[in-house]
């Protein structure tokens, strides 16, 4: 039982006081779909005291009451009782917090959470279509799964994956095939500090890194905080790989994928090594013609290094953490890649920045997660107050003058025009993780939608079960995905912003 208790007016004499109490008859948090009763009463003396108890449910008029409380909605409730005895007034208020999406994987019919049938069916056929390498997308609504489609490779890819020489096969994918991250498991590694933060491991994001990356403590990266790596804008160089060399170096020309760290066996050493960059002066590595010191940087090594972070301030690498805080708690099976280094955190350092292998409604799961502010099931997993900073990227971390935002390694998604004349999304509506290959968690706070995409996916274990990245002429442990992945030279046609659009227009206005 949770209660909470209001007081009276302070001017009121003690012979006419009286207090409130208003219980919920479980905890204040629960599972979609269960009923609560929430109770009402007024001790002291309550003689001609009046009380009206509201919330969605409406009100009631009465000094002592209890009402159900229906949670087939997800999301978070107050209810407020205020009680009236001639001019004293008291009130008391109680949050309920509705965790959505069940374990169980039912599917709601689209019109049932408001969603036409035919506009989410061309969605689905826009984004399965021959040409996009497309595995898997999924459609949750108000905590519900409404819709979800997989395949394997059609015939058009695979005569392309043929004519180059891939003879891996893609042919058959259901609910129970794995995909895999990329980026997208940067957005873990940020929740998953958040957890760290709330379990005192780390004191905040504001919290300077060398307190853990002890090798920046005695020069000028003791200034980058936690909060800089997680919205790179560290100010450190950027690393980048190529075949054939087994060591990181800088970056010679942009890296618009963050610096392939692939071919490194020590993706996690160079990393923490890396200088500050000179600035005020033109890198061949920026975009821009000048570098500034808070210049956004997209960089894979600024998210190993808080991998790192993890491992020093807990003690554990960030996959058993992870499971212990994160994946546990969401039913989860995650299995993270890990560099081909020796020692570290575990026989290889685990990849902060990418390469999560899990099955496409667990990472919905994840999405759900965040969705419902850090609360699962009965549980809350990450502090609110975390999950609101991830909400505040669209005002602290805005990039192009507002196009779109990135910070706490989360995404919003870049508007785009459309043929019918429609710019599509607004900016910074629609927050998501963003992987290579098109991998995607789309999260529409307005709509209280989640929206999953991933590419045609196999990993390669050549070398060993083990995943261990290695790319080597012996054979490769390795993240095949469709189509770049794979080394394919053609792109996929999928666009996310054409897929989003057309779900758009599948909501009932």
């Amino acid at each position: 039982m949770v209660s909470c208790r209001g007081g009276s007016s302070p001017e009121s004499p003690s012979s006419s006081s009286f207090s409130l109490i208003l219980s919920l008859s479980t905890t204040n948090i629960l599972n979609i779909n269960e009923e609560t009763t929430l109770s009402w009463s007024v001790e002291g003396n309550s003689n001609d005291v009046v009380c009206v108890a509201s919330g969605d449910w409406g009100g009631a008029k009465y000094t002592n009451g209890s009402i159900n409380i229906n949670t087939s909605n997800f999301g978070q409730y107050t209810y407020t009782l205020i009680c009236s005895k001639g001019s004293l007034i008291s009130s008391k208020s109680i949050d309920l917090y509705v965790s959505g999406l069940s374990e169980e994987i039912d599917f709601v019919s689209p019109e049932s959470v408001g969603l036409d049938f035919q506009q989410l069916s061309d969605a689905f056929n826009y984004a399965m279509t021959d040409g996009n390498y497309t595995q898997s997308v999924i459609v949750v609504k108000d905590g519900k799964y409404v819709s979800e489609e997989y395949r394997g490779i059609k015939p058009s890819e695979k005569a392309v994956i043929t004519s180059e020489g891939i003879t891996s096969s893609y042919d058959t994918r259901d609910q129970f095939s794995l995909t895999t991250s990329w980026s997208t498991a940067k957005s873990f590694t940020s929740i998953i500090i958040g957890i760290a933060i709330d379990n005192g491991f780390i004191e905040s994001i504001d919290t300077s890194a060398s307190a853990y990356i002890y090798e920046w403590e005695n020069d000028d990266r003791s200034k980058i905080t936690i909060r800089n790596l997680l919205d790179m804008r560290s100010g450190l160089v950027p690393m980048c790989g190529q075949a054939g060399i087994s060591d990181l170096f800088i970056c010679t020309e942009p890296a618009g994928s963050g610096g392939a760290l692939i071919w490194a066996d020590n993706q996690l050493k160079s990393c923490i090594d890396r200088p500050l960059a000179q600035t005020g002066v033109s890198q061949p590595w920026f975009y821009s013609s000048i570098y500034t010191e808070d210049s956004f940087l997209y960089s894979n090594c600024d998210t190993n290094v808080l991998g790192e972070i993890i491992f020093r301030a807990t003690g554990k690498n960030i996959k058993t953490y992870g499971d212990e805080v994160l994946f546990s708690k969401i039913g989860m099976d995650a299995f993270w890649w890990r560099d081909n280094s020796s020692g570290g955190q575990l026989n290889g350092n685990y990849l902060a920045y990418c390469c999560i292998d899990s099955t496409p409604i667990d990472f919905i799961k994840f999405g759900q997660l965040i969705l419902n502010n850090g609360i699962w099931g009965r549980e809350r997993i990450i502090s609110e107050e975390y999950i609101q900073s991830v909400k505040n990227i669209i005002i602290d971390s805005k990039v192009e003058g507002g196009r779109f935002s990135y910070g706490l390694q989360f995404w919003t998604i870049r508007p785009t025009f459309h043929e019918d004349s429609v710019w599509y999304p607004s900016q910074n509506s629609l927050y998501a993780t963003q992987g290579f290959d098109g991998q995607y968690i789309v999260i529409d706070f307005d709509n209280n939608m989640i929206i999953g995409r991933n590419s045609l996916y196999q990993p390669l274990l050549d070398l060993s079960p083990q995943r261990k990245m290695k790319l080597s002429t012996e054979g490769n442990n390795y993240t095949a995905s469709l189509p770049s992945g794979s080394g394919l030279t053609i792109d996929s046609q999928f666009n996310l912003q054409r897929f989003l659009y057309e779900i758009k227009k599948a909501i009932s206005n």
